[in-house]
């Protein structure tokens, strides 16, 4: 170790020499321990600083080189979980800055939301990574591994995957609000997980805040001790060290071994256009050093590491990466579909026997079809959507071809904010226009014969002659609602098909569930919920199965042409009122064209509703005055007939918009 340390001290009074300009800042040195659990030796270390004379220096600037790694005991890997607006990414950003993580000029609000339409929207919709180095009360110094999730219930799978990556998490509680439906569905993904939770009470500055009532209803609906539950503000800043030394104290520490071969969990995964795909792994045993050769053991490709890093919360290079550590790795991986996630990482050779359990796969409950607008587009389409569905393990896709709309992709999607997320996104970072046809559930067609197929796009169904039933899925819904607006959800509930299951309470709040039929929530649910709860609602739910009913299929033809992208299943009890209210919608949304434009909505050969949209008029009769009528009619007759052949060739444009608006219902 002497003369190791001697020559490094050397090197250091040359780099002086060269570059007068840099302060060399000796620190004192300290004790800590080796990465080795047993028998630890104790070595010593020297802090260097390399710094700019007279610039005080970023995080990301700071280089500190270190001669040891942290210790087990001295690391703690935690996620941040909670309902949507509860305060999980304002809490991420108060515990950045007030560990120094990211300098105070650098910091900004939804610190790890990275893409436009998180800003946009407020919400966070991928999982991030941090690592925070935080020096306790004690004196001691600690590695913290922070998680912050998503908390709206389409981004579910992202919230069960991050748990698999820590050991415990901060269970955050709107001290206004307490605890709603998406509270409860993650705790049980923490608890499926084995984590360690610790409750956190958020925004105690609010004057409407009860926390002690907040506190008991947390024992009553979860069951976990809140006694010693953290209040917290994470806009002001109050109770943050509390929450700090909470996390180190409270949460455990990983287990791991550094001898033993490398097994690491691939947690996430994305595209970057330069670097390639980038990596995200939690190292269970063994270490991670750049230049080793890593094996995937799912489909056994092989890999040279090129860099591995920490995100602080930029990407920051390290030489290696231990046990318990959450980094990032790049080994030049050109095709996407190499990385899965919930894979283990192993060294090429000596690498470990048995793969980890890995992740539950997602079940898509929505699917639509994408198309590009302008066909010579398809190529760009399918890059786009492979390197999305890396970025999003839950989204899937097939390829699927329409008469009218050509080539494009059938989708599977976890909700509809998740359709409207990934839209948004292939058009935003990829620039290809799309066609989204009217979001579906997949439907089981019993036929005559016994055999049964899935229906998975309405216009592609088959004659009924041969069909005997078809049944569609069925959902658990559980909703969380203030006793004032319990009326009008129950309404709203049985209007959409809903069987009731179940009705308690839990002080003056009613947590309903109902049986409801997928159908019927994909669309509007949601938003109809909270506008007839004032926003106070909260909603979750979950696949319970299928069911028979009477179902058939709507079409709607615009200019006597079937509209594959707006056919529908429907109850046949409802199909009227719902042709009805979808024709008429759509002659608000097309515009008007040189002819008349009759919209029908019907169910076979059977129309059950119908609207015409008048055609655009030129007063061809202006230039006529005094003389016979017969001379205007004759010019109305050639107009009328001119209309006549127009709408035999012309071609009606439909809007983006009205594809989705369409089918919104408003009752």
């Amino acid at each position: 170790m002497g003369h190791v340390l001697l020559r490094f001290l050397d090197d250091m009074q040359t780099l002086h020499r060269c570059c007068p300009h840099l302060d060399l800042v000796f620190a004192e040195p300290r004790k800590t321990e080796s990465r080795r659990q047993s028998g630890a030796s104790v070595k010593q270390v020297i802090i260097i600083n390399v710094n700019r004379r007279g610039t005080p220096l970023t995080s990301a600037q700071n280089r500190t080189i270190s001669l040891s790694m942290t210790a087990l005991s001295h690391i703690r890997n935690f996620s941040i979980v909670a309902h949507i607006d509860h305060g999980k990414s304002t809490l991420a950003d108060r515990l950045i800055q007030e560990t120094n993580t990211v300098a105070l000029r650098d910091m900004k609000e939804q610190m790890l939301d990275s893409m436009d339409i998180e800003r946009e929207r407020g919400i966070t919709i991928k999982a991030q990574t941090v690592r925070i180095d935080y020096t306790a009360l004690n004196g001691e110094n600690y590695v913290l591994n922070l998680i912050d999730t998503p908390g709206h219930v389409d981004f579910a799978y992202e919230v069960s995957r991050s748990m698999r990556a820590v050991e415990g998490s901060l269970l955050v509680v709107d001290s206004t609000q307490g605890v709603e439906a998406q509270t409860l569905a993650n705790v049980y993904h923490a608890l499926d997980a084995d984590h360690e939770i610790v409750p956190v009470l958020n925004k105690i500055d609010l004057p409407a805040t009860d926390c002690d009532r907040v506190a008991e209803q947390i024992e009553d609906v979860i069951g976990i001790d809140a006694s010693e539950a953290i209040r917290v503000s994470a806009k002001t800043g109050v109770g943050i060290i509390e929450t700090l030394e909470a996390v180190v104290h409270r949460l455990p520490a990983p287990k791991g071994t550094l001898d033993a071969p490398l097994k690491a969990m691939l947690v996430d995964s994305w595209y970057d256009s330069y670097l390639g795909v980038i990596v995200l792994v939690r190292i269970m045993d063994g270490q991670l050093k750049k230049g080793d050769r890593v094996r995937m053991m799912q489909n056994g490709s092989v890999h040279h590491v090129d860099r591995i890093g920490v995100f602080r919360p930029a990407m920051t290079e390290i030489d290696v990466l231990g046990p318990g550590d959450i980094g990032f790795l790049t080994a030049s991986i050109k095709q996407v579909r190499d990385t899965r996630v919930g894979d283990t990482i192993t060294h090429e050779k000596k690498g470990c026997d048995k793969a980890l359990p890995g992740f539950k796969p997602a079940q898509p409950v929505v699917f639509c079809g994408l198309f590009p607008v302008d066909a010579a587009e398809f190529e760009d389409l399918r890059d786009s959507i492979e390197k999305l569905a890396l970025n999003d393990a839950s989204f899937s896709f097939e390829m699927e071809t329409s008469a009218a709309l050509g080539f494009g992709f059938r989708c599977g999607f976890l909700g509809l904010l998740h359709l409207e997320v990934i839209r948004d996104r292939i058009e935003r970072e990829y620039d290809i226009d799309l066609i989204t046809t009217a979001p579906s559930v997949i439907y089981d067609i019993h036929m005559k014969d016994g055999t049964v197929t899935q229906l998975h796009n309405p216009a592609d169904m088959v004659d009924l002659t041969f069909v005997d039933h078809i049944e569609e899925p069925r959902i658990k819904a559980t909703i969380l609602v203030p006793d004032d607006y319990l009326g009008d959800v129950l309404k709203l509930c049985q209007d959409r098909r809903g069987i009731q299951m179940d009705l308690t309470y839990a002080g003056s709040r009613a947590m309903v569930v109902y049986d409801l039929p997928l159908n019927e929530v994909v669309f509007d649910f949601y938003d109809r919920l909270k506008s007839v709860t004032k926003g106070y609602a909260s909603f979750d739910y979950q696949m319970i199965g299928y069911r028979e009913d009477n179902l058939v299929k709507m079409s709607i033809l615009v200019n006597d042409e079937p509209v594959d992208a707006l056919s529908t299943m429907v109850h046949r009890d409802r199909a009227e009122t719902r042709g009805r209210a979808m024709v008429e919608k759509l002659k608000d949304l097309i515009p008007r064209h040189m002819f008349k434009i009759p919209i029908q909505a019907a169910i076979g050969g059977k129309v059950i509703a119908r609207e015409t949209l008048s055609a655009m008029r030129k007063d061809v009769t202006a230039k006529c005055y005094g003389g016979d009528a017969s001379r205007k009619r004759k010019l109305l007759d050639k107009q009328k007939a001119g209309k006549k052949k127009m709408r035999q060739f012309g071609k009606v444009d439909i809007p983006q918009e009205a594809f989705i608006s369409a089918l919104k219902m408003d009752g």
